[in-house]
């Protein structure tokens, strides 16, 4: 404890010493920009929607606190040439000089920012406030009073898109009163293009609406008049109303080269088909069968141009694991005064088989071993763009701790796992144009393993059927339309069942330990606000995730052994040719959020709770479908697995330290440090719960009156390495508020840490919510 309170007070030293040079190599004359603010007497215009106008940022903070960058550069000498203080400067940042030219320039901008608000007498006033060689920058930005929209008028030309937008104006983001907003103006002029190009205006942009405002003299009032121009091929032209185009004829190039030249006639066939009216060109063989292409089509020759199903048209062919890119091009038929188009869907072929193999080093609760798997896969099975993939793997442990009476101390494990997923929806009795709205893959799994530990040998299979869908790009669907898995023990040491399973008190043990069938449906619901995007939301945007799962098992069976009659065995479980099936019911609720301060710095929050209640055919949940906590994803103040159920402290037995109703909550500060590094400070609640009493987990039963005085609490500090397409995460966490006991110092470590006791480190990779 004294020599982690040494490297803390050593690093507030250090850190202290550097910032009282923190103008270190600010010149003479010049100052150090070390704040800015920007201040607004209008709640209208928020001051974040004006600091992108800013044009010099001071020196960033690490958790908007500590300059750290900057004091490394300061902690250089002033000798450049000695690789020391290169090294030094090259990791932290230069001091930030202030500008008066680029402070200038973005107030100019921000004066017109302001005034695009609908402000126009807004003005911003540019002040400093100087300490030492330090400057705080000042916007204030006075609004004055709005211009507000007295009336709207339109001035179309075109009848038939006059009649369409009359149809929509219930869309219009135009209304009176408004304030004269050029941002909204910019928007509604975007609305009306796209909403154009959905119904066959092929080339129609938003350049050709424009707008006048007139104000009513000596009022802020404004009458507002929207233009939409008619079309001119060139600026000599005649004007003419804009033409809607239909869709002409539509063919695939199945073998485009993205690296040759975009002209068709450069494009190398050998040969082609006809598929319901439908050419197919490809060089030597087609590698995809035809109807799967044409089915992916979102529009067909003779409907009117479709902005938006040309997009759902590149997303079902983005979805062919067949495919590596997709191009669609449409050319105007040269045949007179022609409005229809005919489209070439272009294609790039993927690498369709692959083989992997991996090596893996393992830990289990500190017993070392490796694994390792080798796996095929091929992503056109028969030529619909079916993804075939099985994987072998294989893996050794050395077991520590057992007492004696075990035969040997290794850990072996074998297994085999193959699926194959469809890129349609496969179900029988159901329409081929039903099928093609819902565009849902469809997966057929199978698995099996076999382990073969000192206490027992165990062999799991299963098999399962599920359908996965996106909609709107931010929600995922998931439906396991069954899943069967069957647990098979058929040997187990004579020590292990003397020592845990024929006690007698451990339901858990011996439920766990026994042969048991699990036939079980489910479904998944996941919505993220930042779509598809691939953007780090940790840091660069405001964003929220909502994850729903609901799943039982049983309920058929049982319902077929009460009608059939079937004698249940000796512990009263009904049993399917001698196996005894599991029955539950089983649902989760995961909320996450993320606020942007700056591109540096956020918060992200998280809750999730869930709970899994046995009923009919058993007493206890299967171990697979049991909570746990404490880990890198839960609470990090204790080890994996290692906290909970209530208050009970642990016997060092796993499956003792299990569930049936979880809780977690976090908030963690996250923030950018210095090149891919990223840091964050977190603090997290939780704790897991029986719904059942059990000797062996004494105060682990949920109790409303008890429960909340049993949430632990952590907290700490991480450290994140961003390798762009994964991250290796470090967390060290102390725990705050210790529910194993009800008083006293030990339930209140942050109060009298210990650090021996109370901290725990993880290694994860990925972040934790």
């Amino acid at each position: 404890m004294r020599k982690y309170l040494f490297y803390v007070l050593t690093s507030v030293v250090m850190l202290s010493l550097a910032s009282c040079s923190a103008t270190k190599f600010v010149p003479e004359g010049a100052y150090l920009l070390d704040e800015i603010k920007i201040r607004t007497d209008n709640k209208d215009i928020k001051p974040s929607s004006l600091r992108m106008y800013v044009r010099q940022s001071p020196n960033t903070k690490w958790f908007s606190l500590i300059k750290t960058q900057l004091y490394i550069y300061n902690l250089s000498g002033r000798d450049s040439t000695r690789w020391g203080n290169r090294f030094l400067r090259k990791i932290g940042d230069a001091p930030v000089i202030y500008n008066m030219d680029e402070a200038r320039k973005a107030q100019e901008e921000m004066v017109k920012a302001v005034h695009n608000m609908g402000f126009m007498g807004g003005s911003v006033h540019c002040s400093t406030k100087t300490k030492k060689k330090k400057l705080k920058l000042y916007y204030d930005v006075t609004a004055g009073k709005p211009y507000i929209v007295n009336s709207l008028a339109y001035d179309i030309h075109d009848p038939q898109i006059a009649t369409y937008l009359q149809n929509d104006s219930l869309r219009s983001l135009l209304k009176k009163g408004m304030l004269l907003d050029v941002n909204v103006l910019d928007a509604e002029r975007q609305r009306i293009a796209d909403y154009l190009l959905r119904n066959g205006y092929y080339k129609f942009n938003k350049d050709y609406i424009g707008y006048t405002a007139d104000t009513v003299s000596n009022t802020y009032l404004v009458d507002l008049t929207l233009h939409l121009n008619l079309h001119k091929a060139h600026v000599n032209d005649s004007a003419k109303v804009h033409k809607q185009y239909t869709i002409n004829k539509v063919s695939f190039v199945t073998d485009y080269d993205v690296l040759q030249s975009s002209g068709l006639s450069s494009i190398n066939i050998n040969d082609s088909v006809h598929y319901k009216n439908y050419p197919i060109y490809y060089r030597d063989k087609l590698y995809l069968r035809p109807k799967v292409l044409t089915e992916s089509l979102s529009f067909a020759p003779g409907d009117l141009y479709n902005e938006r199903r040309v997009q759902q048209t590149y997303s079902n062919f983005g979805r062919l694991s067949a495919l590596k890119y997709t191009n669609i091009r449409f050319v105007e038929t040269q045949v007179g005064d022609s409005t229809k188009l005919n489209g070439y869907i272009m294609l790039t072929k993927s690498k369709h088989k692959s083989v992997t193999f991996e090596v893996e080093g393992t830990n289990s609760a500190g017993d070392l071993g490796a694994a390792a798997s080798v796996s095929f896969q091929n992503r056109n099975l028969f030529r619909g763009s079916e993804t075939f993939m099985i994987k072998f793997r294989g893996a050794y442990e050395v077991i520590s701790g057992l007492q004696a009476g075990y035969s040997n101390n290794n850990y072996t494990e074998y297994g085999v796992e193959s699926s194959i997923n469809f890129p349609n929806f496969l179900f029988p009795f159901l329409s081929s144009d039903y099928k093609r709205k819902i565009r849902a893959t469809t997966e057929l799994g199978v698995q099996y393993n076999y382990q073969l530990r000192p206490e027992f040998s165990r062999t799991m299979a299963s098999a399962s059927w599920s359908y996965k869908w996106t909609s709107r790009q931010k929600v995922q669907h998931r439906i396991d339309l069954i899943d069967i898995a069957f647990l098979y023990l058929p040997w187990k040491s004579k020590r292990f069942e003397e020592d845990y399973i024929n006690k007698g008190q451990n339901n858990i043990f011996r439920y766990n330990y026994q042969n048991r069938l699990i036939i079980r449906m489910g479904y998944n619901y996941n919505y993220n606000s930042a779509g598809g995007s691939l953007l780090n939301n940790t840091i660069a945007s405001n964003s929220y995730s909502v994850r729903f799962n609901i799943e039982s098992a049983g309920n058929i069976m049982y319902a077929i052994s009460k009608a059939a009659g079937i004698h249940q065995n000796s512990d009263g479980e009904y049993a399917i040719l001698g196996i005894p099936y599991a029955q539950y019911l089983k649902g989760e609720f995961d909320f996450a959020k993320n606020i942007r301060i700056d591109y540096r710095n956020s918060f992200a929050f998280h809750a999730g709770v869930g709970i899994a209640v046995p009923y009919a055919n058993a007493k206890t949940i299967p171990f697979e479908k049991q909570y746990f906590s404490g880990g890198a994803n839960s609470v990090r103040g204790w080890g994996v697995r290692d906290l909970g159920p209530g208050n009970f402290a642990g016997d060092g037995n796993l499956l003792n330290q299990s569930g049936d109703i979880k809780f977690d909550a976090s908030i963690e500060y996250r923030s950018r440090l210095f090149w891919k590094f990223q840091g964050a400070a977190f603090v997290d609640a939780g704790n897991i719960w029986t719904i059942r009493s059990y000797a062996n987990q004494p105060g682990g039963v949920f109790k409303f009156n008890k429960f909340y005085k049993q949430i632990a609490v952590a907290y700490g500090l991480g450290l994140r390495l961003d390798l762009d397409f994964f991250i290796l995460r470090f967390d060290g966490g102390m725990k705050a508020i210790n529910p194993v006991y009800e008083s006293g110092r030990d339930r209140y470590p942050i109060a009298y840490p210990k650090f021996s006791r109370d901290f725990a480190f993880h290694f994860a990779v990925g972040y934790p919510f």
